[in-house]
């Protein structure tokens, strides 16, 4: 029918605009908060993996169907796990993109608005979402990295009122990502309750807060004790009050324009843009709220793990598919040079606040590669190679913010045990308070160790069973150190009581110092 709307799905395109976000954004393997998911991945496929310390990924990993999903898809495809995560994050990113473009046809009629939506979503891809600590999607593989386009998806059928598929999405992303899943029920309870209790506006907000308000009830309240308090404290972004003012800007922003969005007559829009748009306000205004008052008394620090802000890691993903398309819609109108002249400049500066993030290595971290630019990422591979299945390893544990190391996380990367570090592990930890002591026990003892004497190594080891240790700085004396390169030294702990040497059961190559790959030379996109 003419006039109609255009519901094809533009493939061929959407699958060129995701080889260009990940060309933007990179690919980084093992970064951040893939050091508690890629571990409990590795330790399906290989359950010899990680026989020490598992505890501080395998918390997560009972909560999700995130790293049984990634073992099953590496058995079923014969793929090394480095692979299936790399084609992982490529595939999630084309449902992303295949999600943005969904709920732009939801909301805009014109074929130019949808475009410049998810144009400029996909030159922003790894934009912050206000303070949370969390990215619209992470340049590397995570739960969010499945639950993303799951609630995109979810969201667009529940605006069409297709409750069905709406239902079914939301429940496999609560097996992918429970807390993600809560804040996607919350949000789509938030339209239903307009509709249905619209004369009592005044009770909304508090109806909606009082479901929240009895989620957590048997977190049980009082200040949080000891190391837990520690942990719980280091993630400054979990307490509003501790934010700065102009992080408030990313919660008040978004805000105020989807007022604006949801009241103002606006060219182009379908109802659903309008309906979106007022859910989203008492959406974020009740997640403010509850932030606000867990902030407000140490006795509300149990229920700072809810981290309710996350909310907004939602609102920012639609609020600039809502933008773009609202400036495609009146600013490209028969100027279709205008986006391009607005997305180039947004993914330029993207691609190099993606590259001051990582500075130390590759943009993009080709799989398969047995040496890295990175000299940290070397010798991680080098472990992984050349050391048995079952070593356990002292690591200093404030390596992960040492400069050159750029988040990757040693056991996502060499795929060996090691004693808790204080940044990752303790995010654990505020997450699952029984495992703060542990924690803090194995943080403190490893704590210095680049600068950590044989004696030093070997009281070490009678109070753990580490038999391997890996030193940013000069092999320490008296120690047998096989590998010396680049200002890292990887030992053997002599004499350590450490648990029985086991095979390596994941070979990248054989052992000593091999060359780069010859695939690896896109490695020189690094700077």
């Amino acid at each position: 029918m003419k006039g109609a709307p255009d519901q094809r799905l533009p493939m061929v395109r959407l699958g060129l605009l995701t080889l260009a976000a990940v060309t933007v954004h990179g690919y980084h393997l093992g970064v951040d908060d893939g050091e508690i998911y890629i571990p409990a991945a590795r330790k399906l496929l290989h359950p010899q993996l990680y026989p020490y310390g598992s505890e501080f990924f395998l918390s997560h990993e009972r909560l999700s169907l995130f790293a049984p999903l990634l073992a099953w898809t590496a058995q079923l495809t014969r793929l090394s796990m480095d692979w299936t995560l790399f084609l992982c994050y490529i595939a999630t990113v084309f449902a992303t993109l295949v999600a943005a473009w969904l709920l732009a046809l939801a909301s805009f009629r014109a074929k130019r608005a949808r475009w410049s939506a998810v144009l400029i979503f996909a030159a922003v891809l790894t934009m912050p979402a206000a303070n949370t600590g969390l990215m619209l999607v992470d340049p590397y593989i995570t739960a969010r990295s499945f639950s993303t386009p799951l609630t995109l998806f979810a969201i667009t059928a529940f605006l069409e009122r297709r409750y069905l598929p709406a239902t079914l999405l939301t429940i496999v992303t609560a097996g992918i990502h429970p807390q993600m899943a809560a804040y996607l029920v919350f949000l789509a309870s938030v339209p239903w309750l307009v509709e249905r209790v619209a004369a009592a506006k005044a009770r909304e907000i508090p109806a909606a807060a009082s479901v929240l308000v009895a989620l957590p009830l048997s977190f049980g309240f009082g200040p949080a004790q000891g190391p837990y308090r520690e942990a719980l404290y280091a993630r400054n972004f979990y307490f509003l009050f501790t934010w700065p003012w102009y992080a408030w800007l990313g919660l008040l922003a978004p805000l105020a324009f989807l007022l604006w969005f949801s009241k103002a007559k606006l060219r182009g829009i379908t109802p659903g843009f309008a309906r979106l748009s007022l859910a989203l306000l008492p959406f974020g205004a009740i997640s403010i709220l509850a932030a606000a008052i867990i902030s407000s008394s140490y006795e509300f620090d149990m229920f700072a793990r809810l981290q309710p802000l996350r909310c907004f890691h939602l609102i920012t993903m639609i609020f600039i598919l809502f933008l773009g398309g609202i400036i495609g819609e009146y600013w490209a109108k028969g100027r279709p040079w205008t986006i391009p002249a607005l997305c180039v400049p947004l993914a330029a500066g993207m691609f190099a606040v993606q590259r001051a993030t990582y500075p130390a290595s590759p943009h993009i971290e080709w799989p398969g590669c047995a040496t890295s630019s990175n000299a940290w990422v070397n010798a991680l591979l080098w472990i992984r190679r050349n050391t048995p299945t079952g070593a356990i390893f002292a690591v200093d544990s404030r390596y992960f913010e040492q400069p050159g190391v750029d988040a990757h996380g040693f056991r996502a990367v060499s795929a060996r045990s090691s004693l808790a570090d204080y940044y990752k592990d303790g995010g654990a930890v505020a997450i699952f308070p029984a495992l703060a002591p542990e924690w803090k026990r194995m943080s403190n003892a490893s704590y210095g160790l680049d600068h950590f004497s044989k004696d030093d190594f070997l009281r070490l080891a009678r109070e753990y069973p580490v038999n391997w240790t890996i030193i940013h700085g000069p092999a320490p004396e008296g120690m047998n150190c096989p590998y010396q390169q680049r200002g890292y030294a990887v030992c053997k702990i002599p004499d350590a009581p450490g648990p029985a040497a086991s095979g390596n059961s994941l070979p990248i190559s054989s052992t000593g110092a091999p060359a780069a790959d010859a695939g690896c030379a896109a490695n020189s996109l690094r700077k």
